[in-house]
């Protein structure tokens, strides 16, 4: 993981994060002064930021807003302190409103960004002052440390290109903390149809089936926030195992790029998980990332030896094979 370490200091009211990138500072640079790029990995997992101001001038501000899986929005804008390319900028941080004004009882911060040369790339240097240490410690209650940590160790993917970054890796699965579990594959295809293959039950009951053996037996899904949706299959004649299906409702819907939705074994009495599927593009090829929210480590654990990467695995290569490919 990119980031170092994490930490903050009540004396002199800072919160620093150090990371590593084996990628040259001005490509560091453009990471953090390019919004496309920006807003794939300000947000931490489930949170993705959105930038709908940029002016990257002294004087000049970005706002932003995070949205949650359920559709929340978070708004904060920087005011443009300091530029000074490539090696850094300074910005005033400040919690904020839809219109980007300074939400009320919130505090406001400076931080720096500091992009320093290294013998195999760069060093991130983000460090925050704060002006009273009940600043720090409401910033840092509020999930600081962990959600800047998520969000940086997303950069890596960013500045190494999507194919670089997972191409011939398969389905790849990170767990981030004792409820949330990232899974990740490249499709070699254009995001629109990756997004159609999961929302289109024509297409759905080519190749969300698993290990070779199985059939899809129900496929019901309208990509429409507040709708249900089922599936469910059955193994073949000869081919071991019991009939299963889930349910859940779709809560959020960002066509071709984000879907949030719950997910319920069918006729069982175990938790839901929160699913958040992301799709974005670069040079032809789309990433799948898959984040699952558990409602505790052991549901995780459970879930995860049941072979589930190798069946999710099957069913993406055959997505690429047979709908792609094909």
């Amino acid at each position: 993981m990119p980031v170092t370490d994490v930490r903050t200091d009540p004396e002199a009211l800072t919160m620093t994060l150090e990371a590593e990138f084996a990628a040259p500072v001005e490509r560091l640079w453009a990471a953090f002064t390019q919004t496309e790029q920006l807003q794939q990995f300000w947000g931490p997992p489930g949170w993705p930021a959105t930038f709908v101001e940029f002016d990257f001038t002294v004087g000049g501000r970005a706002i932003y807003y995070m949205t949650s899986p359920q559709g929340e929005k978070s708004y904060g804008s920087w005011e443009f302190l300091d530029i000074t390319e490539p090696s850094g900028f300074t910005v005033l941080d400040t919690f904020a409103d839809e219109t980007g004004a300074p939400a009320e009882g919130m505090p406001s911060m400076r931080m720096e960004m500091r992009f320093e040369p290294t013998a195999s790339g760069s060093r991130l240097l983000n460090v925050t002052y704060f002006t009273s240490a009940e600043a720090l410690e409401q910033v840092v209650e509020f999930g600081a440390v962990e959600g800047s940590t998520l969000a940086m160790n997303q950069l890596d993917r960013v500045l190494m290109g999507l194919r670089a970054y997972a191409e011939g890796k398969g389905t790849q699965v990170e767990v981030l903390s004792d409820t949330h579990v990232r899974i990740t594959r490249l499709i070699d295809g254009p995001r629109e149809l990756v997004w159609r293959a999961h929302t289109e039950p024509d297409l759905l009951r080519q190749w969300q089936l698993g290990p070779d053996g199985w059939r899809m037996t129900a496929c019901e899904i309208e990509p429409v926030a507040g709708m249900p949706y089922r599936f469910a299959w059955a193994p073949d004649e000869g081919t071991e195992g019991e009939p299963f299906g889930f349910d859940g409702e779709i809560l959020q819907v960002v066509p071709q790029a984000r879907m949030v939705s719950t997910e319920h074994m069918t006729g069982t009495d175990y938790p839901a998980t929160l699913n958040d599927l992301t799709l974005i593009e670069e040079d032809g090829a789309t990433l799948m990332t898959l984040l699952v929210e558990y409602p505790d480590a052991a549901t995780r654990d459970i879930v995860l030896a049941t072979g589930m990467a190798e069946g999710m695995e099957a069913s993406y290569a055959r997505l690429e094979a047979e709908l792609i490919g094909g």
